[in-house]
């Protein structure tokens, strides 16, 4: 039975699968819509397509550090819910994508969908399918990261809500892994937005200069204050806000092994094992983070079903 680009499109349309992989199965079933939808799913890629309109917004953030050569990497992949995140099936095949990203060096997420998956001759892209299969929820790899800088520090905080990758510049024949480690917590403590006071931006300072003026503009007190005076004590409390939103400007959070600043805390721990460390670069991904979960309303959708029934 011949087929038409318009089937293709229907069959499509009918198991949200894509359209090569629908003109195969209506190939493979001489045209025959049933039956091509029975292909899909027997093929896995119906269900698997059918998952991905669910909202994946668990799963677990990971970052690793090749023992060999130092390269370090980070993924966050999602999944439906919590307890598929914390299933071994899961957290292996996280930690397999986290392997692809350090041995291939995917320029982006396209090209690591084109990476051999880990001990597969199949690539990333046509690996998925059955790893939704076999977990059994919609699954995505939703972005990475990757330092080739061989003085890199890793850290995953709670099984995987967050996962932090710190570069860092050593001088001296000294291990800065624990200089990291610490540096690391405490991005994944503070979530600081920047790095380092100089690398704000400046409309961000205006804006917050703006706001420190609003805020004596509505204070009683300072209200009557001529602007000028104002616009120089909101400069003056600038660098509050450096400590508040500033990785390096931030109070460390160990105080039990150094009182100040981090970056005085990285120059501190750096002299004291006979060398130099300078805090380059870090990711740090919040699993879930920006992703809207959709609130299921049970009692409602009943209703609606009853309804519908009528």
């Amino acid at each position: 039975m011949a087929f038409t680009a318009q089937d293709v499109k229907t069959l499509r349309e009918m198991t949200n699968v894509g359209m090569m992989d629908c003109k195969k199965a209506l190939q493979a079933t001489d045209g025959d819509m049933e039956k091509a939808v029975d292909w899909l799913r027997e093929k896995g890629l119906a269900k698997a397509a059918k998952k991905a309109g669910r909202v994946a917004a668990e799963g677990m953030a990971f970052a690793r550090v090749c023992p060999e050569c130092g390269v370090g990497a980070i993924v966050e992949v999602n999944c439906e819910t919590d307890f598929c995140a914390k299933s071994e099936l899961f957290v292996q095949f996280v930690k397999d994508i986290c392997k692809v990203v350090l041995n291939d060096n995917p320029a982006n997420l396209d090209a690591l969908m084109a990476c051999k998956y880990t001990g597969s001759e199949l690539t990333v892209a046509e690996t998925m399918p059955e790893k939704v299969m076999s977990i059994g929820e919609n699954l995505q790899i939703r972005r990475f990261a990757r330092f080739a800088n061989p003085t890199n520090v890793a850290y995953v905080h709670a099984g995987g809500t967050h996962g932090v990758l710190v570069n860092l510049e050593v001088e001296g024949d000294i291990d800065a892994t624990e200089i990291g480690k610490n540096v690391a917590m405490q991005i994944a403590a503070m979530n600081p937005k920047f790095w380092d006071k100089s690398l704000v931006p400046q409309d961000v300072i205006d804006h917050e200069l703006a706001v420190q003026v609003a805020l004596m503009d509505n204070d009683p007190k300072m209200a009557a204050k001529p602007q000028a005076i104002k616009e120089k004590i909101a400069a003056g409390k600038i660098n509050a806000f450096y400590k508040e939103t500033c990785l390096l400007q931030q109070e460390f959070v160990r105080s039990d092994l150094f009182s100040g600043d981090v970056a005085g805390y990285i120059n501190d721990a750096a002299k004291k094992l006979g060398g130099k460390v300078k805090f380059v670069d870090a990711v740090h991904y919040v699993k879930g983070e920006g992703i809207e979960k959709k609130e299921e309303d049970f009692a409602a959708e009943v209703a609606a079903q009853m309804n519908m029934g009528k």
